[in-house]
């Protein structure tokens, strides 16, 4: 793969004209993917807001931290069990339902921006929120793709290995066999629209 070095304000820059060039009649529904605690996706979501407003764009963020299942499914093969991070902890059936198909043709275009309290193990029981049309919709989480989920753009953080392992918190490691299962049975750096390698987050470099 062939990469080309950018400054991270460079690719916040490329990502919003990118993103602030989707048609105005629909809400573009784009995600940033990649390792919780290594990668940080939520932060390059986040980094978008204010560009994207500025160009005139509404812009909604969703995290698909809060579309979790509740604990007693999640961890009831136990609190480190790596295949059932990669297989059941999004709740993908209520992302895909609360979120993703009300912005479709024939949807009511209003979304619960998020449904589940992970640390409280509850509902948040917040209202649905009515987006005004051509509303940008930013989505982070991790282990996003090849899931069906109906995205316009996809962003892939990726690390090396090396890379992910050094950065992962010691505590995480558990996970990295979902990691690895992802990339094998996935292959993001493939699949994704825009791949983006983040072994050092301040020289980012995007795939040509």
């Amino acid at each position: 793969m062939r990469f080309r070095p950018v400054s991270f304000d460079r690719l916040v820059t490329e990502l919003a004209e990118r993103i602030g060039a989707s048609p105005t009649d629909r809400h573009p529904v784009v995600a940033f993917d990649g390792a919780a605690g290594a990668a940080d996706p939520a932060g390059l979501a986040d980094a978008l807001v204010d560009p994207l407003r500025v160009t005139g764009r509404e812009v909604l963020r969703v995290s698909t931290w809060d579309f979790l299942r509740p604990a007693s499914l999640r961890f009831e093969r136990g609190r480190h069990d790596p295949d059932t991070r990669y297989e059941d902890w999004l709740d993908v059936g209520a992302l895909r339902r609360e979120v993703l198909d009300p912005l479709r043709p024939g949807g009511t275009g209003e979304v619960l921006p998020a449904l589940w309290d992970a640390d409280a193990d509850r509902a948040y029981r917040r209202p649905r929120t009515a987006l005004p049309g051509g509303t940008v919709v930013l989505v982070d989480g991790e282990l996003l793709l090849g899931r069906g989920l109906d995205f316009d753009l996809t962003v892939h953080l990726w690390l090396s290995p090396a890379a992910l392992t050094r950065k992962l918190p010691t505590g995480d490691h558990w996970a990295l066999p979902a990691y690895e299962r992802y990339e094998r049975e996935v292959s993001p750096t493939d699949t994704a629209d825009v791949l983006v390698r983040v072994d050092h987050p301040r020289n980012p470099a995007v795939k040509d």
